[in-house]
């Protein structure tokens, strides 16, 4: 691995450690606004809350990520395929240019 790619896998695990710990504490506060509308609930039952609702708040996230990972390389794929088939085009088409040009310069003298 060059440093240039070690650099790079370093930053991508950062980037998911902190995009992780801000996904944590959203989930956090998410189930502390939930738990404050229940009133009535004992302090027991409201960290149980907060925790199970955090829980499930960061499971959902990782559930999106995966999803979006997933579009994401199915998009790749096809953005790819389709820019080899562009290419494999344009080369066609100046192979035609190339070949109509020669045969014209090859043709003309004669005339």
């Amino acid at each position: 691995m060059t440093a240039r790619e070690e650099e790079r896998a370093l930053v991508s695990q950062v980037e998911g450690h902190l995009l992780l710990a801000a996904t944590r504490e959203e989930g956090r506060a998410a189930a502390a606004r939930v738990a404050d509308r229940l009133g009535w609930l004992t302090d027991t039952q409201r960290e149980d809350l907060e925790r199970q609702f955090a829980t499930e708040y960061l499971a959902l996230s990782r559930t999106s990520w995966h999803r979006t990972a997933e579009r994401s390389e199915e998009l790749k794929r096809e953005y790819e395929a389709r820019y080899q088939q562009l290419r494999q085009r344009l080369l066609a088409v100046f192979l035609l240019l190339c070949a109509f040009l020669t045969a014209t310069a090859l043709l003309r003298p004669l005339a």
